[in-house]
């Protein structure tokens, strides 16, 4: 299994760097989180290294244990992404797509109020919630609210390290 995409892109204006890796806790780690932690400070988000590493080293521990297959994910799926077309066809679009957690997917879903219920519905009935589903969330969308305050500041930064506390707990 490999995560990961072959080509860089991009979640909104951030550069979203990829490549391949042969572990889902590596690359997210390393891909996702780290990259994100490296710019919220160059924005001024205040994340001393100690926290950062300590954070880091929660997060590959619950990956490394967690271990999902590879799933092809849209990256940046919340409500703004998704719209029906006229005959009634879903669609979404604005992906920052590659190989990882499908869990990834669902977490950023509801981080801004979600989907209806009957998508929940319909999900966990292919995909069960897995154990400590609430942790893996918050671990998933801390690189979200890292994003968030690398392009708008404000109260971001301060969301993310509530979130890092939860997580380490």
């Amino acid at each position: 299994p490999r995560f990961g995409e072959e080509r860089d892109n991009h979640i909104g204006a951030t550069p979203q760097p990829n490549g391949w890796y042969g572990s889902w806790a590596e690359f997210f780690v390393e891909r996702r989180l780290r990259h994100q932690f490296a710019l919220a400070n160059t924005r001024g988000g205040g994340f001393s290294d100690a926290t950062v590493t300590r954070c880091l080293a929660v997060v590959r521990d619950v990956l490394v244990e967690r271990d999902p297959s590879p799933s092809l994910l849209h990256g940046d799926l919340w409500g703004g992404n998704a719209a029906f077309l006229d005959e009634g066809e879903p669609v979404v679009f604005d992906p920052a797509a590659y190989f990882g957690d499908g869990e990834a997917d669902i977490a950023f879903t509801r981080m801004f109020g979600g989907f209806g219920p009957g998508f929940y519905r319909a999900y966990r009935t292919r995909h069960p919630a897995p154990a400590g589903v609430e942790r893996l969330h918050a671990i998933y969308n801390l690189y979200h609210l890292l994003n968030h305050f690398v392009l708008f500041g404000g109260g971001y930064a301060e969301s993310a390290k509530r979130t890092m506390r939860e997580i380490a707990d």
